[in-house]
């Protein structure tokens, strides 16, 4: 299972970094025959107004192959692709499908991210291979920020208001 923290502030890594780790991890895997780690689904997170929504790229799974869960505050997509017999590449004649080359791999997943408490999971679905879990980040009255109002003292003791509109 992968672990990813999930909040609201952007990371800033170093991408020639990360590339170069992805590039040795890849070929560590292809000499020790190990899966690679960061073998997890590639996912967007963009923001429109106070709505946000969590893109995941899941090429050639079915809606009763994912699993995405909340359990304490940790939000938990899991796929696992059935396995089809008359996928299977044996000797019989019934065979319907031989793979000439198969690119696109359907591998056994979990990805986790936290989430804080005022996160709500509002609703997801699953369309052309992607994942789209769509929430909003509830921020409680008594916590946003609020705007008073300056007065001023006359002469005659009177508050003197300003209002900016």
């Amino acid at each position: 299972m992968t672990y990813r923290s999930f909040s609201l502030m952007p990371t800033l890594g170093n991408s020639i970094f990360s590339d170069r780790f992805t590039q040795m991890d890849n070929l560590f895997s292809r000499l020790t025959g190990e899966k690679p780690i960061n073998e997890t689904p590639p996912y967007n997170l963009k923001k429109n107004k106070d709505k946000y929504e969590l893109v995941v790229s899941v090429p050639g799974f079915l809606k009763n192959e994912l699993d995405v869960s909340v359990l304490n505050n940790q939000l938990i997509i899991n796929g696992k692709p059935n396995v089809d017999n008359k996928e299977t590449n044996n000797n019989d004649k019934e065979s319907v499908n031989k793979w000439l080359h198969q690119g696109i791999q359907k591998n056994e997943f979990s990805i986790s991210f936290n989430l804080e408490y005022r996160i709500n999971i509002k609703n997801s679905s699953l369309n052309n291979g992607l994942l789209t879990i769509q929430f909003t980040y509830d921020i409680p009255e008594q916590e946003k920020p609020k705007k008073i109002n300056i007065g001023m003292q006359n002469e005659t003791g009177r508050v003197i208001e300003h209002n900016v509109s």
